[in-house]
């Protein structure tokens, strides 16, 4: 397997470790093992499939403006949260973060 032949599959898979394994005849854990020690690499597939996701994201909203009810609402459920498009609520803490909750176990009842 060269590195050359790795990255052309990589963009021509998009990213899809088990696609890239196929076309090698090899495992996906083989795919791992090379990717493993070439930081270069995994930033590719990673990049690769951040392009999907925003290819994705572009078909959404191209289905917004043709009407598409069901796109719609998908898209405000998941990007409108902010503004109260959820139909449930989530409690965070500060910035999001994990709720602490502490008490004193110091209590005396006489």
């Amino acid at each position: 397997m060269k590195k050359l032949d790795v990255v052309e599959a990589i963009h021509k898979y998009n990213g899809n470790i088990s696609a890239i394994a196929r076309a090698f005849e090899v495992t996906r854990q083989a795919i791992y093992d090379y990717v493993s020690n070439k930081p270069e690499l995994k930033q590719l597939i990673e990049d690769e499939r951040e392009r999907m996701i925003d290819d994705a994201e572009s078909e959404i909203y191209k289905q917004i403006k043709k009407g598409n009810t069901v796109a719609l609402i998908f898209f405000l459920k998941t990007q409108g949260k902010k503004r109260g498009y959820v139909e449930r609520q989530e409690i965070t803490g500060k910035d999001g973060n994990a709720i602490t909750v502490s008490w004193d176990d110091d209590t005396n009842t006489d």
